[in-house]
């Protein structure tokens, strides 16, 4: 017997870049996504909600998910204050529909940010029936030096947050045991993003399969337990020599999600 969780397969708008957000509606349409999940970023159309609404509806493609604008290429994207760049993510992800706004841990500079971090998604999470999921990130490095970047720390089952989304590149990029991070998430683990690693010092997002990271296994532990979030392909495909060789990545890495996440439950479960 296969058991298939509810889980839904989108795709990060992330994944197409250097293309448009709205390319991204179209290829997860043509190629059989559950959703998407906005990465709001210098891209004026993943900021404007009207245009997302338009996109969506047209491609018939519902926004799961949105991505907060954390990155240092989006300090200055809905205001450079980071509670207002939440609180725009929260509406727009209650404007457009999507149950789930994914965030990152503030940088260690952003100190009065950093300071009242934990406490302060817990407010807004108060607020909303949006899941505010908060994502691990990693050490950054520069060949034998180490640099904590972020606070209150890059492994954010540290600390005490609701819902938590976990990135297997992000894992890689670490060197830390991914089943491990995801278990000690246990039932807070709300958001998945798919993607592979080799352990580098650049955050790779490869194609899952490609990499070293347990991409087979989580998917299968999520079918195992009934997971009910979302898992959202968000690979780099920015090396593609055409949009074909894009797509075909972006439809591998549906292929073997879908794959994985169809998880007989006499499996054995991971030591």
């Amino acid at each position: 017997m296969v058991r298939i969780p509810d889980a839904k397969v989108a795709l990060s708008t992330a994944s197409v870049y250097p293309e448009s957000t709205a390319t991204a509606f179209e290829i997860a349409a043509r190629l059989g996504y559950d959703g998407v999940e906005v990465m709001v970023w210098t891209d004026p159309v993943s900021q404007d909600i009207e245009a997302l609404r338009r996109l969506s509806d047209y491609h018939r493609v519902p926004i799961l998910a949105v991505h907060a604008p954390c990155l240092l290429i989006t300090q200055r994207v809905w205001s450079t204050d980071p509670w207002v760049k939440l609180q725009r993510a929260r509406a727009a992800a209650e404007k457009l529909g999507a149950t789930t706004v994914v965030v990152h841990p503030p940088f260690r500079w952003q100190r009065n940010y950093a300071r009242d971090f934990v406490t302060g998604i817990w407010r807004m999470a108060d607020e909303t029936d949006v899941r505010f999921a908060v994502e691990n990130m990693y050490p950054w490095r520069y060949r034998d030096r180490e640099m904590l970047a972020y606070a209150p720390d890059w492994d954010v089952t540290h600390d005490d947050y609701r819902h938590f989304t976990v990135d297997l590149s992000h894992t890689a990029t670490a060197r830390t045991d991914g089943m491990a991070m995801a278990e000690r998430m246990g039932d807070r683990l709300a958001h998945i993003h798919l993607a592979d690693g080799k352990g580098s010092n650049k955050d790779e997002h490869l194609v899952p399969g490609r990499g070293d990271q347990p991409c087979a296994e989580l998917l299968e532990h999520l079918a195992r337990t009934g997971f009910d979030g979302h898992v959202v392909i968000e690979v780099n495909t920015r090396r593609a020599m055409s949009t074909a060789e894009r797509e075909a990545d972006l439809a591998e890495a549906l292929a073997f999600t879908r794959l994985h996440l169809a998880s007989s439950p006499t499996r054995a479960p991971r030591p």
